[in-house]
């Protein structure tokens, strides 16, 4: 029976001296990850945990100052694109498929007066809308129109001109 404390104890200790090898080994690693460029003299145990702790906190304030950063660029980008789509010239696509033609006018809030010319000028050149729609995303304004026209007049040709005109 005396032979089992003593073993016991035996494996204590050298559980032990495992744990404070790994934990040297640890301590050890912490210190090569957090860079100590002020002192180059050996610390304490508690002096590396503490400036480890203190470098820790100090990544995450200046991660979240970062973080904040970023938002308000992309912030600041969203809003000047939004602007710049608010203030960009009207852009007009004019395609014909048979007696069918299809106009897609693409504004910014600021011209919404333009649907209104586009309908005008078809209905000038005797064509008929078949089919008007709109849609809006941030600051544009996405139109589409549908009209019928006779081939034989070339009525598209005159229509595509007439609007070409009104946006060039």
């Amino acid at each position: 029976m005396e032979n089992n404390p003593s073993s016991s104890g035996t494996e204590r200790k050298i559980i032990e001296r495992k744990r404070r090898s790994e934990m040297k080994a640890l301590y050890s690693e912490l210190s090569s990850v957090v860079l100590h460029q002020g002192s180059r003299e050996a610390n304490s145990l508690t002096d590396q945990i503490d400036n480890a702790t203190k470098y820790i906190k100090n990544l995450q304030i200046r991660l979240e100052k970062m973080k904040e950063k970023k938002n308000s660029l992309i912030d600041f980008e969203r809003s000047k694109n939004v602007s710049m789509i608010g203030l960009m010239s009207p852009q007009i696509k004019i395609q014909q498929t048979g007696s069918s033609l299809e106009i897609v006018l693409i504004t910014g809030l600021d011209y919404l007066f333009l649907f209104n010319e586009i309908i005008r000028v078809i209905q000038e050149e005797g064509s008929e809308v078949v089919n008007a729609s709109y849609t809006v995303v941030e600051n544009a304004v996405f139109h589409t129109i549908h009209c019928q026209v006779e081939e034989s007049a070339n009525q598209a040709a005159r229509i595509s001109e007439r609007l070409k005109f009104l946006y060039h």
